[in-house]
């Protein structure tokens, strides 16, 4: 393996290591330190700590299965998308530096998430937000790791399509809108 090839599986890893690492340590203070009834206010009426364990997946989805189902949809199924996604990763070389990088931040926040299932059988969540007309559902550090990495993976899409567009003359929207 060339050097290059080194340096992209360490940048990888070390990814993987930092989110998994930063999530793990959230969580386990939470356990640790934060009742479940508690509610702290960091930003009043816009952030606040709190302790909620979630047994389903997104929003509580799945939450009521039963087993075998339960196990199979929440666990392996994820298992198995989270195993091929890191073969992906890391026998594509070609795809762009923000794809690799979106695809990591989903695969550790998944990772992460699956272990708490896995170990606890629940996920820890601790964060809120209110915006007012709208408010997040509680979440956590693997939770922002796959919504940053889903959202690098559609900015690279979207300037490859921009790309591609201009390279065939075709105008974009935003060419359109001026």
């Amino acid at each position: 393996m060339n050097k290059k090839g080194i340096l992209r599986i360490l940048g990888i890893v070390l990814i993987l290591v930092l989110s998994i690492g930063l999530d793990r340590v959230t969580k386990i203070y939470v356990r640790e330190h934060i009742h479940i009834s508690d509610n702290i206010f960091v930003i009043k009426n816009f952030f606040t700590i709190l302790h909620a364990e979630n047994t389903g997946a997104f929003l509580s989805l799945g939450d009521s299965l039963q087993n075998p189902w339960k196990f199979i949809l929440l666990s392996l199924l994820p298992l198995l998308a989270l195993a091929f996604g890191v073969f992906y990763v890391m026998l594509k070389p070609s795809i762009g530096k923000l794809t690799t990088t979106g695809i990591v931040l989903v695969i550790a926040g998944g990772a992460s998430n699956l272990y708490d299932r896995m170990l606890y059988g629940s996920v820890t969540d601790f964060m809120h937000m209110n915006f007012g007309i709208f408010q997040t559902g509680v979440f956590n550090v693997a939770d922002v790791s796959i919504m940053i990495g889903m959202g690098l993976i559609l900015l690279e899409s979207w300037q490859k399509d921009r790309k591609a567009k201009k390279e065939q003359g075709t105008p974009d929207t935003e060419t359109l809108a001026a």
